[in-house]
């Protein structure tokens, strides 16, 4: 059952949308996250471009469907003579988007979701934009059900983790990875040290904190001098190890995040 967020979402999408308006059939995504949705809702053929970054694995966790769509930059002149009839862009789109705007191409901006509930949200307006609601609702039924699966309630004694990249950057609650964590049952370290959505924790406060999960991040090739805080010895001594959750599960929110969501209640399982 879609509950009242996402339909109102969508909602909002219909209200936009010019009235009488055909279905898109040219749709052009230009943000990572609309990428990955409107190739998963989109009927057949629908979508004529998403954004370069889309066929990045690290970045995306659809790179290899994304290599069988033409690729566009985010630019307004490329995306305006693509014809498009719908665009699908972030909410922080910048020039780009307010240029498409004032050229009169149809654009419907979706906020990057910062919670698994905020995901519905997101599915719902995406499927209504592409004229696919049933397909949406359908996503956000297996995706409800999901979540209820591999949900565990953090009670006092949950286990701790906290997220550890570059130069010691991590996240909080109000964060997609920190919702995902909570979900899974664990307590985030970030909550300690008043850490509400993102932000950086020493290594001195990490050890203090001795988590028992410490959650990194995709190393990339060359990997920078900021990197090295994940190679330091004293991670060696703190008594919880370490997971890697591929970046790509949770940049977006996805039904693709579940499988983070999996990856940390089969580490709260193990540590009972």
């Amino acid at each position: 059952m879609v509950r009242r967020p996402a339909l109102a979402a969508a909602l909002a999408v219909l209200l936009a949308l010019p009235a009488g308006a055909e279905l898109p059939a040219r749709v052009v995504s230009m943000n990572l996250c609309t990428d990955q949705l409107s190739m998963a809702l989109a009927a057949p053929g629908q979508v004529i471009s998403v954004s370069h970054v889309a066929r990045d694995p690290r970045a995306s966790a659809m790179a290899d469907e994304a290599m069988h769509y033409p690729v566009n930059r985010g630019r307004a002149e490329e995306i305006y003579l693509l014809k498009p009839d719908l665009v699908l862009a972030g909410n922080f789109g910048g020039p780009a988007v307010a240029m498409l705007h004032r050229l009169g191409v149809p654009v419907v901006e979706v906020a990057p979701p910062t919670s698994l509930v905020e995901a519905r949200d997101a599915i719902a307006q995406v499927g209504a934009a592409l004229g696919r609601d049933k397909a949406a609702a359908a996503m956000i039924a297996d995706f409800d059900r999901d979540v209820a699966e591999l949900s565990r309630e953090a009670g006092p004694d949950a286990p701790t983790a906290a997220t550890w990249g570059a130069n010691g950057y991590s996240v909080g609650g109000d964060t997609l990875a920190g919702d995902i964590m909570r979900k899974a049952g664990f307590a985030l370290v970030a909550d300690g040290l008043g850490m509400e959505s993102s932000g950086f924790i020493t290594l001195e406060q990490l050890v203090m904190a001795d988590p028992d999960l410490i959650v990194t991040g995709t190393p990339y090739p060359a990997a920078s001098r900021a990197e090295e805080v994940l190679d330091h010895p004293a991670l060696d001594n703190l008594s919880g190890h370490v997971l890697r959750v591929p970046d790509a599960l949770w940049t977006c929110a996805l039904p693709r995040s579940l499988e983070a969501l999996a990856m940390l209640s089969a580490e709260v399982e193990a540590l009972r």
